[in-house]
């Protein structure tokens, strides 16, 4: 072999060699991405974990090289998460012992702010250390997560419900063209009930309704760091004249702003000088107002002034409502309706959780080929199942009944036929079969030893009543939601 084949040998050896290192590094970090994802949450991994670059490993140093998209984006992945990133590649690859964490050489850096003589930024001029959207950024597909908002996020895509219907409607009322009644507005919801979806709704349909006007949309931490930052470099002036020249305002998880006394002040200001301009602001978090500890009296005045919506969890109807509604994205495929009310009567805690049982259920029937169903779906969806499951009991659920009824338990194993004792037992029966795995006739020996014909007949009634009688309807929804709570 010529000595110009023995090099081209070598080079393709240490390609390939570069080759295999590449692809054991990915599916490590894929090991490390997904348990960060678990840590983290949904949001936080999407937003700084998901977009990390592999660089190579040091062979001497055993440094690990992590690119990030963005000077900033490199900041905060490294103050918040170094620590974690570097302990996790410890333990998938002895030989790494840090991690170095940057913006990937030749990208362009994030260009300074350049301001007009009126403190306000140029509506084109892109932003990505704060998510500053003006409208004629938007590109003929819309607007898309690189710049803040996610498009999938719109009000077209909220499915409503009674749990849900006041915080919806006064999304929409403030991104109406019309000037709202309130503001700013404080939407209140546990994690995953859908308090950011309609915060990205509210921008998507106000940019629409409001030519050239400017929206800021972050988390509170997300405005911390920016606070911090501004301070350090001595740009304060700077960061509040960017700050207040927006039209609408959303600040999502405004929790997170516990305790820091300066940036709580800042951001009293901001909401001062926005609504004395007419501006529109809304905010998120997982708690009222009032129940915000560590936040200083007036700017709880301040967030409280307006209209706080609350966004109640879903009850079984709206869940089964939204299963529905995501259904029609995977046509023509479907899925059996016992597979539904199976994931909306067990999969309780939050609609994230839902859609995300959904997806995985069809994704695998999918990749292998199988047809969705009750025992694939009891299969494949165990740990989502089992993080869900909360065991409601038969007695569980006839003491609930008797006690909105105002009836005495021993009613239920009773032989009475008087109207105001037999609907009470049989809105119990229809509960016990929607809420609990039992069988007719077990149903049946909890209900005074009745026979499993009994339950059918009243499942079916309770079930017609339903679509005739409101006030029955009613009833049974809170009883629903006291038991499923």
């Amino acid at each position: 072999m010529t000595k110009t084949g023995e090099l081209a040998g070598k080079r393709k050896a240490t390609d390939d060699m570069e080759d295999l290192e590449a692809v054991n590094l990915a599916a490590d970090w894929a090991d490390i991405s997904q348990g960060l994802r678990k840590d983290l949450g949904h949001q936080l991994h999407s937003q700084w974990i998901k977009p990390i670059q592999l660089g190579k490993i040091d062979a001497e140093t055993g440094t690990l090289d992590l690119y990030l998209p963005t000077e900033f984006s490199a900041n905060w992945v490294k103050d918040r998460f170094a620590d974690r990133l570097s302990l996790a590649w410890k333990i998938a690859r002895s030989e790494v012992r840090k991690v170095a964490i940057s913006v990937h050489p030749g990208r362009r850096q994030v260009a300074d702010l350049r301001l007009h003589n009126d403190g306000r930024r140029p509506a084109n001029d892109a932003d990505t250390s704060m998510m500053a959207i003006g409208a004629d950024t938007l590109g003929d597909s819309g607007f898309t997560s690189s710049v803040g908002l996610d498009a999938t996020l719109t009000f077209a895509a909220f499915v409503t419900g009674e749990a849900n219907i006041l915080a919806f409607n006064a999304a929409q009322r403030m991104a109406a063209t019309e000037k709202p009644q309130f503001s700013p507005l404080y939407l209140k919801a546990a994690t995953g009930q859908g308090k950011t979806h309609l915060l990205h709704a509210i921008g998507h349909t106000f940019l629409q309704t409001h030519n050239r006007s400017r929206i800021f949309y972050c988390s509170a931490e997300r405005f911390m760091v920016e606070f911090v930052q501004a301070l350090k470099a001595n740009r304060m002036i700077e960061f509040k004249a960017r700050l207040r020249s927006f039209d609408l305002l959303l600040v999502d998880d405004i929790q997170f702003i516990i305790g820091k006394a300066s940036a709580q002040e800042e951001l009293l200001y901001t909401i001062d000088a926005l609504l004395n301009e007419g501006k529109r602001l809304v905010f998120a978090a997982d708690r009222a107002p009032q129940a915000l500890d560590g936040v200083e009296p007036r700017l709880l005045s301040r967030l409280s002034m307006g209209l706080v919506a609350d966004i109640q969890p879903a009850d079984i109807e709206l869940r089964k409502k939204i299963l529905h509604s995501k259904l029609t994205k995977f046509a023509p495929l479907s899925v059996p309706e016992d597979v539904l009310d199976f994931l909306a009567r067990t999969i309780t805690r939050n609609v994230r959780e839902l859609v995300g049982g959904l997806n995985k259920l069809i994704a695998y029937a999918q990749l292998t080929g199988q047809e969705v169903s009750l025992q694939l779906a009891e299969e494949q969806l165990t740990d989502i199942l089992s993080a869900n499951r909360r065991r409601i009991t038969i007695d569980e659920i006839q003491r609930t009944v008797c006690q909105f009824y105002r009836i005495d338990r021993s009613e239920m194993s009773s032989k009475r036929r008087a109207r105001a004792v037999v609907r009470p037992r049989q809105v119990a029966m229809y509960l016990s079969k929607v809420l609990t795995p039992r069988s007719y006739p077990e149903i049946g020996r909890k209900f005074g030893g009745r026979d499993h014909s009994t339950v059918i007949h009243a499942v079916r009634l309770i079930e017609d009543l339903r679509q005739r009688d409101a006030d029955m309807d009613g009833d049974v929804r809170s009883l629903l939601r006291q038991l499923e709570s």
